[in-house]
């Protein structure tokens, strides 16, 4: 493991309550929160979530990046006392710095055990790949302290599961366990809370085997046209394809299937 080197380090003097490791062998990265028990994440740490993010995508060392948790609980939320404290100004930024798994072109996994309320669920909700367990509870309960969500979940979850599920979860400040987040299409996987580590590597692993680039168009497309008529989805979805037709790693997939044999991708 070898700890996060990019120019943006320089801003970081340290991480405020998580660690960054790369595993070049692995071209992994994990992003580990690590505030216990309850692993709260503080307003200077989104701004550096969000730098640490942007320093990943760059890197040529790392191909999925993973978010995870030290502990029982991913996260209970964001320090209330905080919101208090920051600027207008800061507080604009919010939504904005969360968002960084979705603006990365990488697959980002957000591996969820345990509490994973208010910011903690906003920024899983931005990730690509949420995986969690029977001990996982998604909420956002700031209706409780006389606030709405400020960093996309709500936009998000209703994008998700609809405005009355929506409604549901962030009106009333409901609890959703992972298999009903699973049921509900909000996680990717359901599994036992023993098994999470290993089906976070899995996933890695089978990322990881295919084209970089064919990711990154993937992602970016269907981000992009999330809220694009069917007819305009087509067409972006075609040009795409177009783009790709020509890449390095089509020919290499076209050629290694009809050589019956594992593509090896460059992502060009």
């Amino acid at each position: 493991m070898t700890q996060l080197t990019h120019p943006a380090q320089t801003l970081l003097e340290h991480l405020d309550g998580f660690s960054v490791q790369i595993d070049a062998a692995r071209e992994r990265a994990d992003i580990v929160l690590h505030r216990p028990p309850y692993n709260i994440i503080s307003m200077a740490q989104r701004d550096q979530l969000r730098l640490v993010f942007e320093s990943l995508d760059e890197n040529p060392a790392v191909r999925v990046i993973v978010l995870r948790a030290q502990g029982e609980h991913f996260s209970s939320g964001g320090d209330i006392k905080g919101f208090l404290e920051a600027s207008p100004e800061h507080v604009s930024k919010l939504a904005w710095n969360i968002a960084a798994p979705a603006r990365c072109s990488k697959p980002v996994i957000a591996a969820n055990r345990g509490y994973c309320f208010g910011v903690g669920f906003e920024i899983s909700l931005a990730c690509d790949f949420r995986l969690v367990t029977e001990t996982t509870r998604y909420a956002l309960p700031e209706q409780k302290l006389g606030q709405i969500p400020g960093s996309g979940g709500s936009a998000r979850l209703q994008k998700m599961v609809g405005i009355t599920r929506t409604k549901d979860i962030v009106m009333r400040s409901r609890r959703i366990p992972g298999q009903q987040a699973h049921e509900w299409g909000v996680a990717t996987e359901c599994v036992p809370d023993a098994e999470l580590e290993a089906a976070t590597d899995r996933l890695v692993d089978e990322l990881r085997a295919f084209s970089p680039i064919a990711q990154r168009t993937a992602k970016k497309l269907l981000n992009d046209t999330e809220d694009a008529t069917l007819t305009v989805a087509i067409e972006l979805e075609g040009h795409c394809y177009s783009r790709l037709r020509s890449s390095d790693d089509f020919r290499e997939g076209v050629e290694a299937f009809h050589g019956k044999r594992n593509p090896n991708f460059i992502g060009s």
